[in-house]
């Protein structure tokens, strides 16, 4: 990941960012003006050029007020929107990726020196002890389980509100995805699945996630919930759903069959 940190230069495609929601300038990506007026005015935390994927990527400092001539959107938005672009999204999800893990990773974990951008790897590395430190990624699956004309949806615990969602969790090491799929519904819901089946991933940059998403069939059990994890599951008919989770997401592109 050739890196260029020169404010003059921007390269195809440009990301503004404000935490997890991008800035956009009349539904499109902004322009050279908005960004150098960032510059100018100091409120660009952060900001790269990668040249490989010819895009430059700017986070803007935290309670920064949206650029003037600017609107705020929520990335996952973002990823709806731009759906048909998938170019498009994949870079967005990139930049959001990398500007976190330039964010979290600033100094060698093994002997405290500052990290600087590799010169050809996608990488940081030590500037005294020369070790690389690669941007961090975390598997995790999500899954629609089926049983005949319903779908298994649930209410985790550390959302604060009635969005109904499907089962996800993270892969553990030395674990195959699909044995992650069979182990989370059954720790989650007490059901045992079967026919696992693969049919898509997205980048979830929220901070570091790549979700595979899975369709599997209920095999056997009656639903008893992991109550440390959620506040309630049951099975819907997909023609009389709960709330589900936005557009944009892993979740309701399974829910509504979009994989």
């Amino acid at each position: 990941m050739p890196i260029v940190r020169d404010v003059d230069t921007f390269l195809k495609d440009r990301f503004l960012f404000s935490g997890n929601n991008i800035i956009l300038e009349n539904n499109e990506l902004p322009s050279i003006q908005v960004l150098k007026r960032c510059f100018s005015l100091s409120v660009a935390s952060d900001w790269f050029s990668d040249k490989e994927y010819d895009f430059t990527a700017v986070e803007l400092e935290k309670n920064c007020p949206v650029p003037a001539g600017c609107q705020s959107m929520p990335l996952r938005s973002f990823f709806w929107e731009k759906k048909q672009n998938p170019e498009i999204t994949s870079k967005a999800a990139r930049a959001r990726c990398l500007l976190n893990f330039r964010s979290e990773f600033r100094y060698c974990s093994c002997c405290g020196g500052a990290l600087k951008d590799d010169d050809v790897l996608t990488a940081r590395v030590c500037v005294q002890c020369g070790r690389p430190v690669f941007p961090k990624l975390e598997p995790a699956v999500i899954v629609l389980v089926q049983k005949e004309n319903k779908i298994l949806l649930a209410r985790h615990k550390n959302r604060n509100d009635n969005v109904f969602s499907c089962i996800a969790g993270f892969v553990e090491a030395g674990e195959k995805i699909e044995e992650t799929v069979s182990r989370e519904v059954m720790e989650e819901t007490g059901i045992k699945v079967c026919n696992v089946r693969y049919v898509g991933s997205q980048a979830w940059p929220y901070p570091d996630q790549l979700m595979l998403a899975f369709v599997c069939d209920w095999q056997e059990g009656e639903i008893v919930i992991q109550e440390d994890e959620l506040v309630e599951a049951a099975w819907f008919d997909r023609t009389n759903l709960p709330q589900i989770p936005s557009p944009g997401s892993v979740a309701y592109n399974l829910i509504a069959g979009l994989f």
